[in-house]
């Protein structure tokens, strides 16, 4: 059971991850466009907040690596 929660914890912590990059790239996208007032550059950003918000928490308990 240790091993399918630790398997799982894994698959989330790549999947914040990777959930963190597509965003912060999609918002580059739009930023270099001059889009950065409308809807979806903000929903972007919201999501952004929150993903670094649970990365912030993996790493203060140790959980997270400072190279990701």
């Amino acid at each position: 059971m240790d091993e399918q929660k630790l398997k799982a914890f894994e698959d989330m912590l790549a999947s914040i991850c990777k959930q963190y990059d597509n965003t912060t790239e999609k918002m580059a996208k739009f930023k270099a466009k001059g889009k950065e007032k409308t809807v979806t550059y903000r929903q972007l950003f919201a999501n952004k907040l929150q993903l670094q918000a649970m990365l912030s928490y993996y790493q203060t308990y140790g959980l997270l690596k400072n190279e990701e």
